[in-house]
């Protein structure tokens, strides 16, 4: 039985109603002894209260999109079959352009509560080892007989952790808040992706390569960018790509902008942070020399070239502000910063105030973005 489905909620849903049926109906009637009548009625209370706080986590779950499976939520699921050192580019010394073609066949979203037009494949990385779900929304426009040849602009979303590669459309609502923006043109007609981040189960990978462990960098940049631009009618100029995400996603699309600049143009942070302490449970948290390569903030401040990207960062005090103000003050032409401060009170660090911030995040990156 699905972790996210609707079975299963239903299914916590009669437990808890018998679980406090029981009390109601036998406390009275329970015989025997009177230690067993005592550890009968604590086993029904424990029953009710355990019921019961799975049924809220269940809620709570499916309406922020922490986890998708079971394996996800136990910390055994694992999504790499290989994980070579493939260079400080992530490509291993290949060139991802003259590799053979990764047109995928996707099929309707299974979550119906992804909301209409969410399509989903499962992918198999040819250079990171990464195997797993790739979700894709495509703009009003894409079918539109007046843009059968154009090329359309990809913003890549990253959730948290833990995290559903689900929520951006599922919690956030992404799609269902765009589409009219972008039918009275508000918003560029982009097409959004949203890859699996959780990769191996308990462990943030921190969109990092992390020899031997997960090249999660390589799947996200690499593997994923080309099978969109393969499969699509998706611009494959790094002009006409951004990446966006909340949290720990936000703390990696920062990092990702900032590492490839060939491949990425624009960079939106939601609530993020620089230092990857920021997510104990991350790899890039591990030890010192980690932190400080996977550290957006240094990375910025020893680049030799600026990179030619734009940065959006958004945070309340103490949740993401600091950080992208210190991004700001480090960074120099051509790299372009905006942080806004989101205001206190606003829902502090959770998915409602971050569903609030897409049509904002949006225009900026309609701004930002070729299109």
């Amino acid at each position: 039985m699905s972790l996210t489905g609707t079975p299963f909620f239903l299914t916590t849903i009669v437990l808890v109603v018998v679980a406090l049926a029981l009390p109601l109906t036998l406390w009275g009637k329970v015989g025997g002894p009177k230690l067993v009548r005592h550890v009968t009625r604590f086993f029904m209370l424990l029953f009710a209260q355990v019921t019961a706080v799975v049924m809220v986590f269940v809620v709570v779950n499916n309406a922020n999109g922490l986890f998708d499976t079971w394996a996800d939520l136990l910390g055994t699921g694992n999504h790499v079959s290989a994980a070579a050192d493939l260079g400080p580019d992530g490509t291993g010394g290949t060139s991802p352009d003259q590799q053979p073609k990764v047109a995928q066949k996707f099929k309707p979203a299974s979550d119906k509560r992804m909301g209409p037009g969410v399509q989903e494949t499962q992918l198999k990385g040819r250079i990171s080892g990464v195997e797993g779900e790739v979700y894709v929304w495509l703009p009003p426009q894409y079918d539109d007989p007046a843009y059968k040849n154009k090329t359309f602009p990809v913003v890549e979303v990253l959730p948290g952790f833990p995290g559903s590669a689900k929520a951006w459309f599922g919690t956030l609502n992404v799609n269902t808040q765009l589409k009219p923006m972008m039918e009275k043109g508000e918003v560029a007609p982009f097409i959004i992706v949203a890859p699996r981040t959780t990769l191996l189960g308990d462990v943030d990978t921190g969109c990092a390569n992390t020899t031997g462990k997960v090249n999660a960098d390589t799947w996200l940049s690499v593997d994923v960018r080309k099978m969109v631009v393969d499969t699509f009618r998706a611009t494959d100029k790094p002009d006409g790509w951004a990446v966006a995400g909340y949290s720990a996603g936000a703390h990696c699309a920062t990092k990702l902008a900032i590492a490839h600049p060939d491949r990425y143009r624009a960079g939106a942070s939601l609530s993020g942070y620089n230092d990857p302490v920021g997510e104990p449970a991350s790899l890039t948290a591990k030890t010192p020399e980690l932190r400080d390569a996977n550290n957006p903030l240094k990375m910025l401040q020893r680049a030799t070239t600026p990179p030619h990207v734009a940065l959006f960062l958004s945070g309340a005090e103490g949740d993401g502000y600091q950080g992208g103000v210190a991004i700001k003050e480090a960074a120099k032409a051509p790299t372009t910063v905006q942080v806004s401060m989101v205001p206190a009170g606003a829902g502090g660090h959770g998915t409602a105030v971050w569903k609030r911030q897409v049509p904002d995040v949006f225009r900026w990156l309609t701004k930002h973005v070729a299109h």
